[in-house]
């Protein structure tokens, strides 16, 4: 089943938005001109990310500083594990996730 989460016209780099679809909380960021959908979870602690920084490729956790590569998913500088990251489905004008 196809959730809509945001329009693609709406999506421009730097885009950062938290989402809660079917009890799971996301984060949807667009960086490079790639959309990118998260679990909005630390892997530390479990802190939400969308109040986070993102710059340069690099969300950071507000609790902790603790910076992750949102391309890999992996933290910068191997304090704790990998971002989630669920794949984006497409659908028309809108992007979404598949549940």
């Amino acid at each position: 089943m196809f959730v809509t989460l945001e329009r693609l016209i709406n999506l421009d780099e730097g885009y950062k938005r938290a989402f809660a679809v079917s009890g799971k909380q996301l984060l949807l960021i667009v960086d490079q001109g790639q959309h990118l959908l998260f679990e909005n979870r630390c892997p530390h602690q479990g802190a939400p990310l969308h109040d986070g920084t993102l710059a340069n490729g690099m969300l950071r956790c507000r609790r902790h500083g603790i910076e992750f590569d949102v391309h890999s998913g992996r933290p910068r500088l191997g304090q704790c594990g990998v971002l989630f990251r669920w794949p984006v489905v497409y659908e028309g004008d809108r992007l979404g996730i598949d549940l």
